[in-house]
């Protein structure tokens, strides 16, 4: 920083971060916002994080987080009021063996069409194609092996679909252990 460039606090910092994400036209990199800002990245994290703290308590907006950008985006429970004022339908819905398959990717990811498959039990070919399409989904690259398979991972719409912030929203992945009643006999 040379010495014409002024000290930013941290309310200014948050405020112009504000700014900034509320007129980028999409998500944003945290290094540009660094340099953008002349402030060492933790200043930036520090603000980020107080930026969201303050739009989580009853605003309309949220701060929200995916593979090192961010942006900001529309309160998930005031969707249906923003989809009225648009003038839009209502977001569609997702089949079952959509929500199924979303749920492996975004759990297991970055994973394989035959991943999901040998998961579900099913072919997803056709499912994936309509994620992929819904740009819910997105390819991340290749895996190592035979034929070198597409990886596949969530995107930054799949966390406005859901209200999420980052995948770090997700709900934690527990998988019940079946518990068998202490005299082998199943109870009604």
């Amino acid at each position: 920083m040379t010495d014409s460039q002024e000290t930013l606090s941290l309310p200014s910092i948050e405020a112009a971060l504000e700014a900034i994400l509320f007129v980028a036209a999409g998500p944003v990199a945290l290094n540009q916002l660094v340099e953008t800002l002349a402030v060492p990245l933790s200043a930036v994290e520090l603000a980020l994080q107080a930026l969201s703290e303050h739009l989580s308590n009853g605003h309309g907006m949220r701060l929200q987080r995916h593979e090192g950008r961010v942006q900001l985006t529309t309160a998930p429970e005031l969707a249906a009021v923003v989809e009225r004022f648009l003038g839009i339908e209502a977001t569609a819905r997702l089949s079952r063996a959509a929500l199924e398959t979303l749920a492996i990717v975004a759990y297991r990811q970055p994973i394989t069409r035959p991943g999901v498959d040998a998961i579900r039990g099913v072919n997803s070919d056709g499912v994936m194609k309509s994620l992929l399409a819904k740009g819910l989904i997105q390819e991340m690259g290749r895996a190592e092996g035979p034929g070198r398979p597409i990886l596949y991972g969530t995107t930054a719409e799949f966390l406005q679909y859901f209200g999420l912030s980052s995948l770090r929203d997700l709900p934690p992945f527990d998988v019940e252990k079946e518990q068998k009643p202490e005299n082998g006999l199943l109870k009604d």
